[in-house]
C-alpha cells in the first residue's frame, strides 16, 4: 500500500533536529575516535576554527585547550562574542559575524553552522563570552536551552570559552586519542607563527611555520635542506626524501585540507613547470614529484569548500592579491623557487640527481608493467581475488568515507566475511598464502609479484593514492602466529611502498573475538583472556566456552555483527618519533639475533606481569 502524499507529509525540521538526524552532512562520519577524521575531532576543530579566526584578525595570542576523558574546553582571548548575541550565535542558523567580510576577512567558518553542530551533537554544551568586565553564560543539552545568564560581572579578560561533551547516544563508546588532538593543534601553530596553544597545560608554539611542520613530521632527513618560501597570503615548504609516493600537507585559511583541492593541484602543476624550465628538460611530472614532502598554505577571502567538513578546496576563481588561485600560486612558485635554485646550486644539483634516479626507476618498472597486466588479466582479479562493493569514489563524499575493503587469507576466512559483509560498502580481497617480505626491495616487486600486483590493482593505486578506491583498508587475519606474521608482511608492504596510507589513517587491523562463552539464555563474545574469565564468572561453571582458532570457524551469521554494528578496528598508526626505515629494518630485516633478544626480553616482562 502506497502512503498518502499530502500537505501533512511536508514538515520542517528544527535546526538541531536536522543536525542530529543527518550528522554526516555537518561533521562527516561519526566514528569512535580511532580515526583522525572521526566526528569527535571535527567538533573540536569547529570550535577551534572560531578562536583561530580571532587570532588571524589580530585579537588574542593564546588559546587554552583541555581534553579530560570525554569533555573538552576551548578558551580564547579574542574580542569575545557580543554579549547580547551569544545564544543566537550557537543556536540560530545563518547567524554569525562571518557573513561580514569586513569583520572576518580570511576566516574558515564562513557558513555559521560549525559551532551550532557542536551544540546539537553534545549532551552538554556551555558557552561563555567575556567583554569589558562582563560575561554571558548559556548552557544547552543536545541543542535544547537549559540556562542563560546575561551581563554578569567577571574578572576574566575578553574572549570566549566553549566547553562540551559529545553525545554518547550518537558517538557510542568513544574516546579521544591525545596524539590526534595534539597533531591538530600543532597544525594551527605551524600556520600561525606567534600563536601559543596551551594543550592540557603544555605549550605548543612555532617560530618557522611550515618549515617546522615538515621537520616535525618527516621520519628521516630530506635529501636537501627544506626550501621555505613565504609571501603575502602564501607559504610553501618542500624537500625530497627516499620514500615512495608524494606527501603533502595543504591548508586554506588555517584549515587542514586533507583531500587537497584547487590550491594543491595548482602547486603540483607549478612545481613541475618551474623545474622543467629551470633544468631545461621536459621531465615526466611523476619523476619530479616522486618522494616529495611539501606543505602549502594560502589565505583567500570567502573560500569554497566541497563539504561542511572543509577537507577539500573547491574554489576556482577566488582572488588573493587580484589573481585566480592557479595563477597566484603559479606566479609565486615560478618566481621564488626559480630564484632559490639559482642561488643554491648544491640544492639544485641534489634535486636534479633525484629526478634522474626516479626517471631511471620508472623506466625499469614500466618494463615489467606489461607482463604484470597480462598476469593480472589472466588471474581475473574480480572473479578470483576481489568481491567488490557497490559504492565507490564516484558517490557522495559522505558515502565514499564508508567504503571498506577486508584483506583476508584463505578461502574459509574470505568466505565468512563475504557472506556476512554489507555488499553496499564492504569489499573482500583474498590473499593466496603468505605474502612476500618486501623490506629492502624496489617497487618493481609490486608488479613482479602476482599477489601484490593484484592487491594494488584492487585498491586502484597504480598511479597514486588520489584514486584510492576504499577509504578503510582492513587487514583481517587469524589471531595466531601465522595470522600475525601475515599482518606484519602486509604492513611492511604498505609502509615500504605506500606509507601515506598509514600516515593518512587508512590502514586498520580487524579485531575479532577469541572466545565465545554461552549458556542456554545468553551468548558473550570475548576478545581476550580477561574478558573470557569475566564471562565464565558471570554465566557460571556450566557455561560452554569455544576458542576460535581462525576467522573461518566463526559462522557468517555470527561474523556479521563483528564487521558491522560491533566492528572493532585498530588503526595502524605511526608516531612522530617512528622512523619507517629503522622500524622495518629491526622487525623485518636480517638482524635475527637482536630481534630474538628483544622478543625473549619482552616475553619475560609479560610473564612477570601475568604472575603479578
Amino acid at each position: 500500500m502506497v502512503a498518502n502524499y499530502s500537505e501533512d507529509s511536508i514538515r520542517t525540521l528544527e535546526w538541531k533536529e536536522h543536525i542530529r538526524r543527518r550528522p554526516g552532512m555537518y561533521i562527516g562520519k561519526l566514528g569512535d575516535g580511532n580515526s583522525q577524521d572521526d566526528g569527535i575531532y571535527v567538533l573540536l576543530k569547529e570550535v577551534m576554527d572560531n578562536s583561530i579566526d580571532e587570532y588571524m584578525m589580530g585579537f588574542g595570542k593564546r588559546i587554552d585547550v583541555e581534553v579530560k576523558e570525554r569533555s573538552l574546553s576551548v578558551r580564547d582571548h579574542g574580542r569575545g562574542i557580543p554579549l547580547g548575541k551569544v545564544r543566537e550565535v550557537v543556536s540560530k542558523m545563518n547567524t554569525g559575524a562571518k557573513y561580514d567580510s569586513k569583520v572576518f576577512k580570511k576566516s574558515v567558518g564562513l557558513n555559521g553552522v560549525g559551532v551550532k553542530a557542536v551544540n546539537a551533537l553534545s549532551e552538554k554544551f556551555t558557552i561563555e563570552a567575556y567583554r569589558e568586565g562582563k560575561k554571558t553564560t548559556v548552557v544547552f543539552s543536545r541543542g535544547e536551552l537549559l540556562e542563560e545568564h546575561h551581563d554578569q560581572p567577571t574578572e576574566e579578560g575578553n574572549g570566549t570559552m566553549v566547553a562540551f561533551t559529545p553525545d554518547h547516544e550518537l558517538f557510542g563508546d568513544y574516546h579521544y586519542i591525545e596524539e590526534f588532538v595534539e597533531n591538530m593543534l600543532r597544525n594551527y601553530v605551524y600556520l600561525n607563527s606567534g600563536l601559543i596553544i596551551r594543550f592540557n597545560g603544555h605549550a605548543l608554539y612555532s617560530e618557522n611555520g611550515l618549515k617546522d611542520l615538515l621537520e616535525e613530521n618527516m621520519s628521516s632527513e630530506g635529501l636537501y635542506p627544506i626550501v621555505h618560501l613565504k609571501g603575502e597570503d602564501i607559504e610553501i615548504a618542500l624537500t625530497h626524501g627516499n620514500q615512495y609516493g608524494e606527501e603533502y600537507y595543504s591548508f586554506v585559511n588555517g584549515q587542514h585540507t586533507t583531500q587537497g583541492g584547487t590550491h594543491l593541484n595548482a602547486f603540483r602543476e607549478s612545481l613541475v613547470k618551474t623545474l622543467r624550465d629551470f633544468y631545461k628538460k621536459d621531465y615526466e611530472a611523476s619523476d619530479i614529484r616522486t618522494s616529495i614532502i611539501a606543505a602549502v598554505s594560502i589565505k583567500v577571502e570567502e573560500p569554497v569548500f566541497e563539504s561542511q567538513t572543509k577537507t577539500k578546496l573547491g574554489s576556482k576563481d577566488v582572488e588573493p592579491n587580484g589573481s585566480s588561485i592557479r595563477n597566484f600560486i603559479n606566479d609565486f612558485v615560478k618566481t621564488r623557487l626559480d630564484n632559490y635554485l639559482h642561488m643554491n646550486q648544491q640544492t639544485a644539483d641534489i634535486l636534479l640527481k633525484k629526478i634522474v634516479e626516479s626517471e631511471k626507476e620508472r623506466k625499469e618498472i614500466n618494463s615489467v608493467k606489461k607482463l604484470a597486466k597480462k598476469r593480472a588479466k589472466k588471474a581475473n582479479l574480480h572473479n578470483r581475488k576481489l568481491r567488490d562493493c557497490r559504492i565507490h569514489y564516484n558517490s557522495t563524499h559522505e558515502r565514499r568515507m564508508e567504503s571498506t575493503i577486508f584483506i583476508t587469507e584463505g578461502d574459509s576466512a574470505s568466505g565468512s566475511i563475504t557472506k556476512a559483509r554489507d555488499v553496499n560498502t564492504q569489499a573482500v580481497f583474498s590473499l593466496k598464502g603468505k605474502p612476500l617480505n618486501t623490506f629492502g626491495l624496489t617497487k618493481k616487486i609490486v608488479y613482479e609479484n602476482e599477489e601484490f600486483n593484484l592487491l594494488q590493482a584492487a585498491l586502484n593505486i597504480e598511479e597514486g593514492l588520489e584514486n584510492l578506491r576504499y577509504n578503510n583498508i582492513v587487514i583481517a587475519t587469524d589471531a595466531d602466529v601465522d595470522g600475525m606474521h601475515i599482518r606484519l608482511l602486509l604492513i611492511t608492504f604498505f609502509l615500504q611502498f605506500f606509507p601515506d596510507l598509514v600516515k593518512n589513517g587508512n590502514l586498520y587491523i580487524l579485531q575479532t573475538p577469541l572466545f565465545r562463552v554461552r549458556d542456554k539464555k545468553q551468548t558473550l563474545y570475548c576478545y581476550n583472556q580477561e574478558e573470557k574469565d569475566q564471562a565464565v564468572k558471570k554465566l557460571g561453571r556450566k557455561a560452554e566456552v569455544t576458542r576460535f582458532k581462525g576467522l573461518g570457524e566463526i559462522s557468517p551469521d555470527e561474523f556479521k555483527r563483528f564487521i558491522r554494528e560491533d566492528i572493532r578496528l585498530e588503526p595502524v598508526r605511526l608516531h612522530k618519533e617512528d622512523a619507517i626505515k629503522h622500524l622495518l629494518s629491526f622487525y623485518m630485516g636480517k638482524n635475527s639475533l637482536k630481534r630474538q633478544e628483544f622478543i625473549v626480553d619482552n616475553l619475560r616482562v609479560e610473564e612477570q606481569l601475568t604472575e603479578a
